[in-house]
């Protein structure tokens, strides 16, 4: 092999554009079928098309890459499908806002037009993130980009509601939905986020008609019983028992509304009488059916008070109406006190604004019927839930799962194939319109966002042949966040369309926060931008730095710095790439001698990197991407780079040629095995040593070399015991010469009482722990004024006279231990004081322990110290 300089320095960006582009040119991460090849599949949760890269997606699309890349190193024609969800309201709300400042308006420009404005948006702005993924790395077939509004996906969104229609799972009729004033739209349950509400609790009485006395109520949204219809309480509520049947009069309104019974009622809250407003609260809407009460809707769908209202309060935004209402039943001698209550308000996940309960006329899907062979699905184990305990969440949502809304009041989406005949009451569903289209008017709304990515598992392949290859999908990584957007409602799909599952394992990321424990969100501007942290750190430093930090089910802290643990993981890999391959330029490589002159170390580094093998591909199949860096981190900093290339110096200086050429041609076989393990976590920096180690052309990939396979027969457990033996006590001569502050250049005598120390390890010890002599006697006495160490199966002494000043040492390690002790006297009386302990944030009470902890372990060192040299 040709000697190769390598650059001192890694320089992250001139190699990482570099050879993306040299992956895509030579399409690597392309697959079709080949009926030879088993598939392993993922399709990437399609972000929206107006989406930025977050911390969130580097962490989901880091873990998806290291899954396809080891199964395509394995042999599997491995799959991966990107592409980007239209958002309905997200682009809606972006095009509407873009035109606005460019004083347009929405409604004015009509339908058509406003999609055209979309579709030009789109193409200008739309799919950033896309081009943002590739930078780090990712290895997507972009040849198989989807979009879910593209023309062929289209198609088969709305054949697929043909075929729920005529399957008499969809129905059209009026609810009770979650309305966004912002959007003007239909939401589902998990588009509405719970906030904590500082709020107020208004009590104000209704005169019950005939009668000089009044009924109480209260509620936290006093504008909405300008259209109430009834009062109820509970049956077996004393108080009111005299008034069930009778009437009151509607303050402000004059609307006469009965008093009723409703087992619904709460008696303790509030004042046990509960004003019920049936198109503005969900609860109060269920009321009104059982006791046929009138349903009067105060609100446009801009959430301000229409008609229904009375004239002074009318066309006023919600809030305002609030406070009119409020004073004007104060001023009418209606209100009765007001008090601070805490409340959770629902509010629009997009929109950012509190939701309205909303009756309206929405397209929804029957679920009982597709829930429960999806429910049993993940029960039995046929979709395997990582971590498992996702599954009781996935249960519980499921057995209590309501219809699905699935109208949007939006343009921009699927509009929904039904027309209604302009001449009667004929309605048509079909994927292309009626012919006679000019007597048919199509149905305004378009589909829930969801109602299309929940066929995303299967229609992003195009033909039935490769919907036959490639479905089920093997793995798929996603957000718990989404369980029931998205996962629950795919295995619905995949069940009901194709009759099968969708996947076979789904991995729950974890969430990642800041050092505070918070959420990353653009609002609190605490999360970093991760096209920034790729230039400062490279991808893989941020790769493999959200991997090693983020364990199985648990939220990750993150900060920026953090990354050092992945750039000091690239550097310790070049850095040791960079020695095999300088040594190269003087020694030379020769494949016939790989299996010559072989020590116990030999055998040991490459019994570890068969045992990491073994390791890493539990790690794997149990999603354990944690562990797994874990496992690979430490194979690479401590086995590889810390101790065998160390050891390795001893023969690669020596005086014998073929000796330093066999060693060489070794290390750097298992650094290119080392390197093929590291690949899918840390792509770029592999591939570059990997054509420095291998010669290769640069049209071949170590992306697509064959994955090393762990050999059990070269697991050698006595080598293995032999170098732990010997890291052992080398360990120990470097901390006696760090305690006694030795230099690191000096040689010194050690004595080692011991009798099983071959000499091999004896020669392996005098060069690592630069001793001039070394006596082994199992009968040796400690040497007087020498440091020791008491290991397992020896004990290791070092003279200290003339080596360091020794009076001073123990003049040094008395006043070292008096200050500890002081330290340590202070933070005891703190800790007993009840006051501090009770008073003082817990992590500070918890610092000081662990203080006292350590300083009293340190003491005890310290006291052995002296002793040894007294």
């Amino acid at each position: 092999m040709q000697s190769i300089d390598i650059p001192k320095a890694y320089n992250p960006s001139s190699v990482e554009d570099k050879w993306y582009k040299q992956w895509i040119d030579d399409r690597i991460f392309h697959s079709e079928i080949d009926k030879n090849k088993k598939p392993y599949t993922i399709v990437i949760p399609p972000p929206n098309v107006t989406g930025i890269l977050t911390m969130g997606h580097i962490l989901n699309n880091t873990i998806q890459d290291i899954f396809i890349r080891v199964k395509r190193m394995q042999g599997y024609n491995a799959c991966w499908v990107p592409g980007t969800d239209h958002a309905s309201i997200a682009t809606e709300a972006k095009v509407t806002s873009f035109l606005k400042e460019k004083g347009i308006n929405k409604e004015e420009i009509g339908r058509e037009e406003f999609l055209k404005h979309c579709w030009t948006w789109k193409e200008k702005y739309g799919g950033l993130i896309i081009q943002q993924l590739k930078k780090l790395g990712v290895s997507c077939d972009w040849e198989r980009e989807r979009f879910t509004m593209d023309d062929d996906y289209n198609k088969k969104v709305l054949e697929a509601f043909v075929k729920l229609y005529n399957d008499g799972k969809i129905y059209r009729g009026y609810r009770m939905v979650n309305w966004c004033p912002a959007s003007k739209s239909a939401i589902s349950d998990e588009e509405v986020i719970y906030k904590s509400v500082q709020g107020k609790l208004w009590y104000f009485k209704y005169p019950v008609i005939g009668t000089d006395k009044f009924i109480s109520v209260a509620t936290t949204r006093p504008e909405t019983m300008l259209g109430d219809t009834g009062i109820a309480v509970n049956p077996d509520d004393e108080r009111f028992k005299e008034f069930i049947g009778q009437k009151v009069k509607l303050p402000l309104v004059g609307r006469e509304i009965p008093i009723f019974a409703d087992e619904y009622v709460d008696k303790d809250f509030g004042t046990g009488a509960v004003k019920v407003t049936p198109a503005h609260d969900m609860n109060d809407y269920e009321m009104g059916k059982r006791h046929k009460l009138e349903t009067v809707n105060i609100f446009n769908d801009d959430a301000t008070t229409n008609n229904n209202v009375p004239e002074e309060f009318r066309n006023l935004d919600r809030f305002e109406a609030r406070k009119r209402v409020v004073a004007a039943l104060e001023e009418n001698g209606f209100l009765l006190k007001t008090e601070d209550y805490q409340n959770n308000v629902g509010y629009s996940e997009r929109g950012g604004v509190p939701i309205e309960p909303y009756l309206s006329e929405q397209w929804f899907i029957k679920m009982d019927g597709l829930a429960k062979p999806a429910l049993k699905a993940v029960t039995e184990g046929k979709v395997k839930f990582h971590p498992n305990h996702w599954v009781k969440t996935y249960e519980h949502w499921m057995s209590n799962i309501r219809d699905w809304c699935i109208s949007r009041q939006l343009w921009w989406g699927h509009r929904i194939p039904v027309w209604y005949n302009k001449n009667n009451n004929e309605i048509y569903c079909g994927v292309k319109p009626p012919e006679d289209i000019e007597n048919w008017k199509q149905d305004k709304d378009v589909l829930d966002t969801w109602a299309s990515s929940w066929l995303w598992a299967f229609d992003v392949f195009k033909t039935d042949e490769e919907q036959d290859y490639y479905y089920p999908t093997s793995t798929l990584v996603t957000a718990p966040d989404i369980i029931f957007f998205w996962v629950a409602r795919m295995i619905m799909a995949g069940l009901y369309f194709k009759n099968d599952i969708p996947f076979k394992d789904v991995f729950f990321t974890s969430v990642i926060r800041d050092m505070e424990g918070r959420k990353m969100s653009k609002s609190l501007g605490n999360s970093p931008d991760p096209i920034d942290v790729i230039k400062e750190f490279g991808a893989d430093a941020l790769r493999f730095t959200v991997i090693y930090l983020a364990p199985l089910g648990q939220d990750v802290l993150f900060s920026k710095d953090k990354c050092e643990i992945g750039r000091n993981f690239a550097n310790k890999i070049w850095n040791a790439g960079r020695f095999l391959m300088m040594n190269t330029q003087n020694i030379p490589l020769n494949d016939s001698l790989i299996d010559k002159h072989i020590d116990f170390t030999d055998l040991w580094i490459t019994s570890q990197l068969n045992l990491t093998l073994q390791k890493l591909n539990k790690a794997l199949d149990k999603f354990e991407i944690n562990n797994a860096s874990k496992i690979i981190y430490s194979f690479v900093w401590n086995d590889f780079c810390d101790w065998y290339l160390e050891l390795t110096k001893t023969r690669l200086y020596s005086e014998d040629e073929e000796v330093k050429s066999a060693v060489l041609t070794r290390s750097i076989k298992i650094f290119e095995n080392l390197l093929k393990i590291v690949h899918p976590f840390m792509p770029f920096i592999t591939e570059e040593l990997w054509h420095f180690v291998t010669g290769k052309n640069k049209t071949e990939s170590i992306s697509t070399s064959e994955y090393p396979e762990a050999d059990k027969s070269l697991i050698n457990e006595n080598a293995d015991k032999d170098m732990a033996y010997l890291q052992e006590i080398v360990t120990a001569i470097r901390n006696i010469r760090g305690e006694m502050n030795i230099p690191p250049s000096l040689q010194l005598d050690v004595f080692i009482k011991a009798k099983n120390i071959n000499d091999e390890q004896l020669d392996y010890i005098k060069k690592l722990g630069k001793a001039k002599n070394i006596t082994v006697d199992e009968n040796l006495s400690k040497p007087k004024a020498s440091a020791s160490k008491v290991l397992n199966n020896c004990e290791i002494y070092i003279p200290l006279e003339g080596i360091i000043d020794l009076e001073l040492e123990r003049n040094r390690l008395k006043k070292e231990i008096t200050r500890l002790e002081g330290s340590l006297m202070g933070i005891e009386k703190k800790l007993s004081n009840e006051k501090f302990v009770n008073n003082a944030p817990s992590d500070v009470v918890e610092k000081e322990r662990q203080k006292k902890e350590d300083w009293g372990s340190n003491i005890l060192k310290l006291k052995s110290l002296l002793e040894d040299i007294s």
